[in-house]
This record gives structure tokens, sequence and C-alpha cells, in this order.
């Protein structure tokens, strides 16, 4: 061989090898990040992998929650899961279940060598994603919970004061009303109506929406929503779904776009909801807590996580955990975190990203926005905690179904309430069986 193609090959070889040696390790990230908050989540991966070279973090949409936690027990079986999956909360108890499946978060950090303290983050989102052993199980990546959204144009047309927004279901009935006779065709609609208002609603009035501590505390938990208070609630929507104050735009998040088009003019839905009406609502508008029945006692406590968490699937080289791990250290960062919140209306899920953000200015520039995180940091009861069952995918359509019922006029609150209950506790049942 001529010395001048052995050093070329030489050359060759010694490039690859340099090329071999700064590979990055890949880590993929399934979520279910869409429109600006699917850009806020392309963002912090761009951020992540610009600020070292060590590990890339490949974020792919793969649909709705529930959409891609079907897809990602599919892809474990077949041996080739995510590394990272993003897990709506109603998801954890499924996860938690999923014995093999899933490395809990607290290992894969101190593994990596990260000092990894829970007591950093929101006391409530924390303990939602904890283990009774105290061990955390999967990060809380985007942490939301429920605000009322008020349109406040349409209040001053109506001859109401937008700097007086409802705080009891009464002013809502009151403002729904006058904004009726003023002639809007929607006063009041409602995005995640299980979410907002059976579940947030219980933890709202510090009220039982399932026994055992609304799941925490063992598999036999059964749902008990039928309360008189729950009857009276859902009793009243469905007196303002017959004379048109309440209107229902349909299931999950599909009603915001009512809102945002100023159709509707008020909506309990996510606090995560906010980047969306800043960026694209033609009109003035203000948050509000969640409302509630001022002669109900211990009320209003605190509202309930939702959102989604991150979950780490077993199977992985160490080198990826590692990856991981870097990652989560990268999101867990004060700055990153609070310029998360300021950005989405997500919660900070950190102590210190509330801290910096309120140093920042940025509750008095923008009111309402600290409404999430004042909701959340309360101290919490046995009743207020949050919920945890399983099958609660399916649990969440079963009190769509039934409450469609309700709004069409072809049930009556207790009937629906009742059969929920009922149809829900035969799927904790089976659960329970499957996992004991």
């Amino acid at each position: 061989m001529k010395p001048s193609v052995v050093r070329l090959s030489l050359a060759l070889a010694s490039l690859a090898a340099s090329f071999a040696s700064h590979a990055q390790t890949e880590i993929q990230w399934w979520h279910s990040m869409t429109a600006v908050n699917g850009e806020w989540v392309s963002d912090l991966a761009t951020q992540f992998n610009a600020s070292q070279s060590e590990f890339k973090i490949i974020p792919t949409y793969k649909g709705s929650y529930d959409e891609s936690m079907t897809a990602a027990i599919a892809a474990f079986r077949a041996g080739n899961a995510p590394h990272v999956l993003q897990v709506f909360e109603v998801g954890t108890a499924t996860m938690m279940a999923s014995k093999g499946a899933i490395v809990p978060v607290g290992q894969v950090m101190t593994d990596a060598g990260y000092k990894f303290d829970p007591g950093v983050y929101v006391p409530a989102v924390a303990g939602y994603y904890t283990a009774p052993s105290g061990q955390m199980l999967s990060f809380p990546f985007n942490s939301s919970t429920t605000v009322f959204y008020v349109n406040k144009d349409a209040f001053k047309a109506a001859g109401l004061d937008p700097e007086k927004l409802p705080t009891t279901w009464a002013d809502v009935a009151n403002a729904a009303n006058k904004l009726k006779a003023a002639g809007h065709k929607c006063p009041l609609s409602t995005a995640w109506q299980g979410w907002t208002q059976l579940e947030s609603f219980s933890a709202w009035h510090n009220t039982e929406f399932a026994s055992k501590g609304n799941g925490f505390g063992g598999l036999d938990a059964r749902l008990t929503f039928n309360s008189p208070l729950h009857v009276r609630h859902i009793d009243n929507l469905a007196k303002m779904a017959k004379d048109g104050t309440f209107v229902y735009k349909g299931r999950g998040n599909v009603p915001e776009a009512s809102f945002i088009s100023g159709e509707c003019a008020m909506m309990p839905t996510s606090s995560a909801f906010y980047g969306n009406v800043k960026k694209n609502a033609k009109f003035a508008f203000g948050m509000a807590p969640l409302p509630h029945y001022n002669d109900v006692a211990g009320a209003p406590q605190n509202t309930v996580i939702g959102g989604a968490s991150l979950w780490v699937m077993s199977g992985k080289k160490a080198a990826e955990y590692k990856g991981v791990a870097a990652f989560f250290n990268f999101l867990s960062d004060a700055k990153v975190q609070a310029a998360s919140h300021q950005r989405t209306g997500y919660l900070p899920i950190t102590l210190e990203s509330f801290k910096l953000t309120d140093q920042s200015g940025f509750y008095k520039q923008n009111p309402g926005t600290d409404i999430a995180v004042n909701q959340m940091i309360r101290k919490v009861t046995d009743k207020s905690r949050g919920i945890r069952l399983g099958n609660y995918l399916q649990i969440r359509t079963i009190e769509d179904e039934e409450l469609e019922q309700v709004w069409a006029g072809k049930k009556t609150a207790k009937e629906a309430l009742d059969s929920a209950v009922q149809r829900g506790n035969e799927l904790l049942e089976r659960f329970e069986k499957a996992n004991r």
C-alpha cells in the first residue's frame, strides 16, 4: 500500500474515533404538548442540548395523554419504550402499579450522583408523585391546577365590574344572568368537567371524593362523589344549562377555544391555559380562584394538582439514565423553572422558582398569575391532598358520560352521580383484584 494511502487511512480512522468519542447519547422523550406548550417543550430540549455536549434530548409528540400512555405501554412490551414518558396525573396509580416498567426518579438522580432533595419542590406537587415509602417516583414536570378565567370586556359590556370577579358560585350565577340579559350566548362553560366540577370542587370544599384519603390510603378505595354537596352543585349547573346561562362545549380542553374566541365569557379550566389566552385572546381577561359555596365549612381549602409528570422507563443503559438525570437536573434549575412558569401558567415546581418569580415583579405586572400557586401551597388535608385511583382514565370517561346526561336533561344530578359512582367503583374493584 502506498504511504499516502496509509496516511489517509490512518487519518480517517482517527477522525472516526474522534467522532465516536464525541457521539452524543440520545434520550427519547415522548410527550403530549401541543400549540404554545408544544413550542415550550421543544425550546426546553433545545436549551438543554445547547448547554452540554454529552446528551441529546429528542422530544416527540405522541398524541393526547391517554394516546401516548397507551403507545408507551405497547412500546415497553415490544422492548422499545422511550427513556422518558410524560403521563398525566390521573395515570399515576396505573404507573405505580406497573411493576418492572419504571425506575423511580429519586433512584435515577442519586445513581447519577446528583443531590436529590424532594423538599425543594412545592409540597402538594412532590407529595402527589411520592410513594408511601417517601421515594419520589416521577419528576413533576408540568403541574397545573384549576383557576377561573373571565372575559373582562364581556363583563364591562354587561354592566358588571371587570375588576370584581366572581368568588362564589352565587356570584357566578348572578354574572351569568346579567351576561345573558346583555345578549351573551354563552355566559359560562367549563373545560375538563370531571376535573374542575368534581375533583377540584371536592378538594376546594374539603369534601371527600373517594374513601381511603381519595385513594392514597389503599387500593380498596371507593368513589363517594355523590354526596349532598356534589348533587347540589351539579343540580345548580343543570338549572343553568336549562336556562342557557351554562353551555356545555365538550370534553377535555375542547371548550377552551370558545373562551379564546370570545364566545364564552367565563370558564374554569387549567392554569396552563394562561399562555394560550395571553397569546391569542383579543380581549382583556382576568383570572380568579375557583368559585366556592361560602356556606360550606372549610371552603375554600386547596385545589388539586393537574398536568403531568415525567416517568423514567426501565431497561435502558446506565449512560442513558445519566442523561435523563442531567436533563431533570436542568429542568429543576430555579431560573429554568421560573421562566417556564411565567411562560405557560404551569406551577413553578420548586419553592425557589416561585420566590424568583415573585421577586421579579411578574405577579404584579400580570395580576392573577399567582392564584394557581397560592391555591396549591396551602396546607392540605386527607380530603384535599389529591386523587390517586386506579383505572382513572376510564373513570374520567364515565364522569363525562354521566354529566353529559345531566346537561342534556336526560338524568337528574343525583341519578347521574349515583350511576357514575357505581360504574366507577366496579372499575376500582377490578383494579384492586388485579394489583393485590
